[in-house]
This record gives C-alpha cells, structure tokens and sequence, in this order.
C-alpha cells in the first residue's frame, strides 16, 4: 500500500500520455474513454498518500507533453533563458497536476462505494471547474475538450457544457476499470448499476447529438445571412512590433482585404493586434483604414492596442474594433488578460518577465463583457484566449450576440500543437451557445465554425490567406446560455455534501 513499483509508475506516466495524445494535432480522441484506466489500476489498493503522488506523476507525464510549447513562447518569443523556460514549464505542469493528483486521491474514499464511477466523475469535474477559476484560471485542454471533432458526442454541451462531455469519459473510463480490474464483494450488483449509467449516458448523448446536429446546420432557414471575409496577415512576430514594419504590415492586410471585394462582404476581419500602431490617434496609417474598408464596402473588424487616461495614469488595452469608411461603430477591450503575457502579477517580484508584454506596455482589463454594435449587427468579440473561458462567449450570448468573432495572435506558439488545441476549444463555444463563429488568427488556425461545431473552412499554419463565408445569423438562447455551468456546480455541491458526510461517518 504505501510504496511506488517501477510498473505503478510506468502505468501512471502512460496514463498521462494517452490523455495528451487525446488532443489535437495527435487528436487520438478515442483514447479519452481509455486513458485513466493505467492511472487507476496503479492506484489500487493504495494509501492515500502513495494515489496522490501517482496522480501527481501521471498529471506532470501528461502536462509536460501537452503545453511543451511555454517554451517555444518564453523562450524564443520572450527572450527568457530557455533554461528558465524550462523551469517555468515544470512548475506550471506541477501546479496542473496537482489536480490530477487530488482526483486520484479522493478516489481512494469512493474505493467500495456502489456509485464509484459517479462520485469519481463527479470529483473529476469539479476539479476541471475549479482549474478553470482559481489564479484567474487555466481550463487550457479540459478532459471535454479532446471530443470536438465528435460532433454528435458534443452537442449535449449545449446544456452540460465542456464539463458534462468530461463527465462521460470519466464515467466509462471508471466502469471499464470498476468491470475489468476490480475484484470486490458485490461486484455484479455494482457492475449493473454502473454499466447501466454508463449505457444510459452515452446513449442519451447520442440521441441528443444526432437530433441537435441537424436542427443546429440551420437554425433559423429564414434568419439573416452575412457574408463574412477573414483575412490571415501570418506576420512575423520578430517583427510585427517594429515600426518600421507598420506600413508594411498594414499594406498586406489591405491588399489581402481587396481580393474579396467580389465576394462583396459585409464584414472583413482582421486579426488581434493586426495593426500594430493606436488607431486612436487618426495618424495617417489610421486614414489607410478607413480607405481599405471603402475599397472593400463593408465594414472591418481588427484588433488594435488602444490607451485612456485614469487621473495621473495611462491605462493601455487589448482593443477591438468595428469601423465603416467613415465612422467607428463601436470597440470592445479585452477582459480576461493573459498573465505574464499583457500583464505581469506581481511584477516587482517577477521582473525578468517583463520581456514578454507587448511594445505597448502592460495591458489593463476592459470594464466589461460586451457585445460590439454595428448597424443590424451584434458581434461577440473574444479576443485570443478568451476563446478557452466558456462565461466569456456566454455572456455575450446573453447579452444579444448574433456571430462570435474570435481575434487571435497564435504566431506567439510558434509551429507547435497550441494553434490546433487552441482552435479545438473554440469549436465547443459554438456548439455551447448556438451561435456561429469567424475566428481570424495573425497566423493559423482561422476558421468559420457553425452552431453544431462544424469547421467549415480552415487556414493552414504561416501562410497569408483570405477565407470567405456565407453565415445565418440568429439570436435563440440555448440552455447553457441562460444557466451556464449548472451542471458542473451542482456536482461540485454534491460532491462536497458526500465528502462531508463520509468525513463525519469517519469521525463517528
């Protein structure tokens, strides 16, 4: 019970590779239903102590070759020592899996529980949902995540969320093992109830997924349509911040944009951070703007940094706007920072970082989420990894947004797996709130995306490309829009009343 065999440790490091390979690029997504089962047959019959440190291993197995690419951003981007870089991705891979590590250790409490695979589940989420909220959250590849291309397996997200698809994988993950491995009094009691859950579950989902996947291709026949245009810039980011590129920069995004003037769009999109200068100052670059939307006649959607005053103090954001040929519509700033990339926490404590916030200086967060207003059109911004936090897209579902516009940078990642997982979360914001999405990267991956999570068209990695689209456009609310996480929390509350009532048991 209270040691670590070489095969106990081989079999949780496995265990954490299979989960990565889950993932995109590798997207082995049938290996999700699998992959806990090495981590939990290593954890059989083991203290409390000897599963969390198995669960710690297992979590460091699969974060160390999941998010590898910190290093690429620190590193090369960042101009950190790349043994720094290093350290910096052990501790956040550590920090990560600790999760893991608790879930294996409350595991142990539900050994001989009738509703094994329930309550694991139910433990696994909640830790997911905690992962997505506590330090300002990191809920980069949930479990969930790993079934996007599943499009029939994702459509209950638009009542679960992210976090019922994790629930699913766990339970049949538990079942199989709970059938195959364990050898307890009652088994076939136990088994039947299980295996019933378990069969009850997927195929509710695949009901729901195969019904939804055709009412979501068209939601609303009669809806208004937009033709849309995204234009892929892939610029350098060794040099998108010198200025004397800006001209430069803001020519290809211009000369791109005027080969979709026969598609005749209503609404171009540009990338996060596409122009590189303060649009705000109506400088002479800010006029050839306002010119490239007149040669295409349609509005245009970009990213820009942007500043404002607070009594002595410049504040800077992480801005998106809309703009006609002659007018601002309206513009949205990013709420949801990226630590240690616009902004740096405890920066008097960290100052060797300061390397990595863009040449406008460290950002501040918008006041607001908001959907950005146009004539007869309402668009949900999410700028970069805002994509990855589901209350972000469901705010702006709520609030009115007809199209989720993802602006992202992804050249940061370098040729790394992060663009593809990137875009894998972006696909289950569509599916979660019914809602299309255009999603324009500076480089890779740019993508339309319908309600039920189909990817209809796609850019590759560093290439300059144009992407247009036809999308209806409608506003009905789904259920995950107007209750969020309901499902998630209500297992964390139940969860935490078991707990309870386990610890008190004991004490008796």
């Amino acid at each position: 019970m209270n040691t670590i065999s070489v095969k106990d440790a081989g079999l949780a490091g496995l265990s954490g590779l299979m989960l990565t390979a889950c993932f995109s690029p590798v997207d082995l997504d049938w290996m999700a239903w699998i992959a806990l089962i090495p981590l939990l047959i290593s954890i059989k019959d083991k203290s409390s102590r000897v599963a969390l440190k198995l669960g710690v291993f297992a979590g460091l197995s699969h974060y160390l070759t999941l998010i590898y690419w910190i290093v690429v951003v620190l590193s090369h981007y960042g101009n950190i020592n790349f043994f720094l870089s290093l350290t910096v991705l052990f501790l956040l891979s550590l920090y990560l899996a600790l999760y893991i590590g608790f879930f294996t250790l409350g595991l142990v409490r539900f050994e001989r529980d009738r509703l094994f695979s329930f309550w694991g589940a139910s433990l696994w989420v909640a830790l997911e949902y905690a992962k997505a909220h506590v330090l300002t959250g990191f809920p980069w590849c949930l479990l969930g995540y790993s079934q996007y291309s599943r499009l029939p397996v994702i459509q209950v997200s638009d009542i679960w969320g992210v976090y019922g698809i994790s629930f699913v994988i766990v339970v049949v993950n538990l079942v199989i093992y709970r059938t195959f491995f364990v050898s307890i009094p009652q088994k076939k009691k136990f088994a039947g109830m299980e295996l019933a859950l378990a069969s009850s579950l997927i195929g509710l989902i695949l009901v729901y997924g195969y019904h939804g996947l055709r009412e979501k291709a068209d939601p609303d026949p009669k809806g208004k349509r937009l033709r849309a245009v995204i234009v892929q810039g892939n610029i350098d980011q060794s040099i998108k911040w010198n200025p004397d590129f800006q001209e430069k920069t803001l020519a290809i995004y211009s000369s791109l944009s005027k080969k979709s003037v026969h598609f005749k769009p209503h609404i171009v999109i540009w990338p996060e951070t596409a122009l590189p200068f303060f649009f705000q100052d109506r400088s002479h670059l800010s006029m050839e703007v306002f010119k490239a939307a007149k040669t295409t006649n349609s509005r245009i959607l970009f990213g820009s940094p942007a500043y404002g005053k607070d009594k002595d103090t410049i504040r800077y954001y992480n801005r998106a706007y809309i703009i006609s040929e002659n007018r601002v519509f309206d513009y949205y700033d990013k709420v949801h920072l990226v630590p240690f990339g616009e902004y740096v926490p405890l920066k008097k404590f960290f100052p060797f970082v300061h390397r990595l916030v863009p040449a406008a200086g460290d950002f501040s967060p918008g006041k607001a989420v908001k959907p950005i207003h146009a004539p007869d059109l309402r668009i949900g911004a999410l700028i970069c990894f805002e994509a990855i936090f589901p209350d972000i897209s469901r705010e702006l579902a709520i609030k009115g947004a007809e199209l989720l516009v993802n602006i992202t940078n992804d050249a940061w990642f370098g040729p790394t797996s992060a663009p593809f997982q990137h875009l894998s979360m972006a696909v289950f914001r569509c599916v979660e709130n019914g809602l299309p999405m255009a999603r324009a990267a500076n480089t890779g991956i740019s993508a339309f995306i319908l309600p039920n999570g189909r990817v209809l068209s796609k850019s590759a990695l560093f290439v300059r490309e144009v992407l247009k689209q036809e999308i209806r456009l409608h506003n009905k609310k789904t259920f995950y829009s107007q209750r969020g996480d309901i499902f998630a929390i209500l297992l964390l509350i139940v969860l935490i009343i078991r707990l309870f009532w386990i610890l008190t048991t004991k004490r008796r």
